[in-house]
């Protein structure tokens, strides 16, 4: 997956708005604009690394005379102590940048460092993880590219991508066979219709109306085994709400097809990283 520079561009440039507005005090007013300093991003934990590019792209923006090499690129597994990138420019740029720089790619190491460890739990079995919609706004670009820099899926993108009939939609249509029948006449032939269902009553009507996608909202393993014996490959099974680490391989033993996991963007913890001065 490339990252849209766009996009990228964007978040980047309303967070160093954000941060700097028309100048840093400390950097500007205490640093010669003529030194030069080369700097190192480094790991303080082991992980997934996730966001070299958009860290750079950050120093770039700011200077277009800074010189960088990225050591450890996106994907690839990082110990304590490992060198991720070197940046080699004014000092003040150096220090404008580092903030911006280093929320962006803790954040999105955070997103594929959790990725991969959910990824590994299901190992073996039919299940694949997924992302939800539950991003923070203006990052779901960066926050969906780390998701699958860690070995895990993206869910749909946005509300364009998939009809997704949740609770709301079909209580407010009348119930599950009417909302189907509704979207089915009116969607094109390339757009996949998803029912989430709150009991095995539901899952039935869902199959029975041709559903695509059936999520599993909530349910418990035993019931979700159940699911799966009911459905029987009639349509793709999915997993979701409140699934954890120690839930995580019983439900993928179960036999669904997908487990979205929301806390894989809404509430991940950033991976922990500093920039130094290189010695």
């Amino acid at each position: 997956m490339i990252l849209n520079k766009i996009y990228v561009d964007n978040i980047i440039k309303t967070a160093l708005l954000e941060d700097i507005h028309y100048c840093d005090v400390t950097s500007d007013y205490l640093i010669p604009a003529d030194q030069i300093d080369t700097a190192v991003f480094k790991a303080k934990a082991e992980g997934i690394v996730c966001g070299t590019e958009a860290a750079v792209r950050v120093f770039e923006i700011i200077d277009d005379e800074i010189e960088y090499e990225i050591l450890i690129h996106d994907g690839e597994e990082v110990k304590k102590g490992d060198r991720i990138l070197t940046l080699k420019g004014r000092t003040v740029s150096l220090l404008k940048g580092e903030r911006t720089a280093l929320n962006l790619i803790q954040h999105m190491s955070g997103i594929a460092t959790a990725s991969h460890r959910y990824a590994k739990i299901v190992e073996g079995t039919n299940a694949s993880i997924a992302d939800t919609r539950k991003t923070l706004p203006g990052l779901r670009p960066l926050q969906k590219y780390a998701v699958m820099t860690g070995g895990a899926k993206n869910h749909r993108y946005n509300l364009s991508d998939a009809a997704m009939l949740k609770d709301n939609h079909i209580d407010a249509a009348g119930g599950i066979t009417k909302a189907i029948e509704k979207l089915r006449s009116k969607i094109g032939h390339m757009t996949k219709i998803e029912v989430e269902t709150r009991n095995l009553d539901e899952l039935r009507e869902a199959l029975a109306a041709k559903a695509d996608i059936i999520m599993l909202d909530n349910m418990s393993i035993e019931a979700m085994k159940e699911a799966v014996e009911i459905t029987a490959g009639r349509a793709v099974l999915e997993a979701s709400g409140g699934i954890t680490d120690e839930t995580l391989r019983a439900v993928a033993e179960t036999g669904v097809d997908i487990i979205s996991v929301g806390a894989l963007t809404h509430s991940v913890t950033a991976f922990d990283i500093s920039m130094v001065w290189a010695e």
